[in-house]
């Protein structure tokens, strides 16, 4: 993974080759190396098993206010749990926006911190997930979700 981070907290965390990686070449850096080393070390314990939840702070980059909003709605996903895109929807009071929270979700710049991988299709499929399904499956089975 490529993690990013500035003086506040961490501001980004891509897979290798998933879909909206950003250009990183011209984000300015800085005073960062704490929350990195946090970072890696909470994933690690994640990946572990060990940690269910992450202790930093996250000031994701780039977005929308509506984009915001999803993340925000993402933060809250349970460990071991998941939720549909429609009732992300319904929880940040606009039910009929299904589609731009899957689109929200994929633009995701904090993919594991904010559990965008907790998102399924209404119907309980494995659906759009920026860093591939195979991922997505795996750190659902991490978390002991079977669906």
């Amino acid at each position: 993974m490529t993690l990013l981070a500035n003086e506040h907290g961490l501001c980004g965390a891509w897979f290798e080759h998933q879909k909206h990686f950003p250009n990183l070449q011209h984000l300015p850096w800085g005073p960062s190396q704490c929350w990195l080393v946090k970072a890696k070390a909470q994933l690690a314990e994640y990946f572990a098993g060990t940690r269910q939840h992450f202790e930093l702070p996250l000031t994701p980059i780039g977005g929308t206010g509506f984009q915001h909003q999803v993340w925000r709605a993402l933060a809250m996903i349970p460990f071991g749990k998941f939720t549909s895109y429609a009732d992300i929807a319904r929880f940040i009071g606009k039910p009929q926006s299904a589609r731009a929270v899957g689109m929200a979700v994929g633009r995701n710049p904090l993919g594991i911190f904010l559990p965008c991988h907790r998102v399924v299709a209404s119907n309980g499929a494995l659906t759009g997930y920026a860093g591939g399904i195979d991922r997505k499956r795996a750190l659902l089975k991490i978390e002991g979700t079977l669906l």
